[in-house]
């Protein structure tokens, strides 16, 4: 059973941001009740997965409440095992059912300021985003109600396309870069 916190504990980051991310996630779950869950107003951890293909892509996710584009992913809804919940978001924003690991366990540890949602009533809170590497052999997909646009990029268009802004992506394709220029 995947333990969110033995694996932070032994993750390698990747950069300081990263660091800061880690840490802070660790003591949000060490100090929260309810941290797989929307209940928690203070911030709730949240996964999702880059998808890649084996020749350098990466399916981006438009989103359309935020409007930018993304890895797949979403909220826990009480599962504390974050692979199933990136597996189940891939499938439900996706269509994708048949994918490998790109490593073996977690790629990358984010932490997302969500502002005051009027419309949910929702207070400002944090999503503590951990998120993995799939590897898929096929390029088709479905196209699901949270999404603008969903579009294979190579890496460098994937860079264009993610706002400058967010760290956590851009650290996100940088890895995936590292990863792939590994194995060819």
């Amino acid at each position: 059973m995947f333990n969110l916190i033995r694996e932070l504990k032994s993750y390698k980051v990747f950069d300081k941001n990263e660091q800061d991310s880690v840490e802070q996630t660790i003591r949000f779950l060490e100090n929260n009740v309810n941290c797989f869950d929307r209940s928690n107003l203070k911030g709730h951890i949240t996964a999702g997965a880059l998808v890649c293909d084996k020749e350098g892509n990466i399916l981006l996710n438009h989103h359309k409440k935020s409007g930018m584009w993304f890895q797949f992913g979403g909220h826990c809804d009480g599962e504390e095992d974050c692979i199933n919940v990136a597996r189940r978001e891939i499938m439900e924003e996706a269509g994708i059912e048949n994918f490998v690991f790109g490593v073996p366990s977690i790629f990358d540890v984010a932490i997302m300021d969500i502002p005051y949602s009027v419309k949910k009533s929702e207070p400002e809170h944090k999503h503590y985003d951990v998120n993995f590497l799939f590897i898929v052999d096929t390029k088709s997909f479905d196209i699901s109600n949270e999404s603008v646009e969903i579009r294979w990029v190579t890496i460098d268009e994937a860079k264009e396309l993610i706002d400058q802004n967010d760290v956590g992506m851009q650290r996100m394709i940088k890895k995936y870069e590292n990863w792939f220029l590994s194995k060819v």
